[in-house]
């Protein structure tokens, strides 16, 4: 069983930074990317980001430039790194991880970033 928890969620202004943690464990996939996910209030589930094994990342257009993912030496821990943080940045982030066995996406059960304004 994968077990995925977020936490570093909280109140920030805008503007300023933020740095989210994922932190996993039980078997999961090292051939998969782990994910961010993003739920705005009253909007649809997106896609953040994701990251490899190798390191490799990918991003939305919405946070380009702004955030960052990285994974630690043992893989066990993903970050997500939140500068210059925009209204529109108030969400439940979620991370997501494929387990090796089952080929299943486990989902943290989410922290709340909020963006005052």
């Amino acid at each position: 069983q994968v077990r995925l928890v977020e936490s570093g969620g909280g109140v920030v202004q805008p503007g300023g930074s933020l740095r989210l943690s994922c932190a996993a464990s039980g078997e999961i996939s090292s051939l998969k990317p782990m994910g961010w996910y993003r739920q705005p209030p009253g909007k649809a589930r997106e896609l953040v980001g994701t990251s490899d094994s190798d390191g490799s990342t990918t991003y939305a257009d919405s946070v380009k430039g702004r955030f960052t993912i990285s994974r630690d030496s043992g893989e066990n821990t993903m970050y997500l790194q939140m500068n210059n943080v925009k209204p529109a940045d108030t969400a439940v982030y979620y991370c997501t991880a494929v387990g090796h066995w089952s080929g299943y996406t486990y989902w943290g059960q989410g922290t709340q970033v909020t963006i005052s304004s």
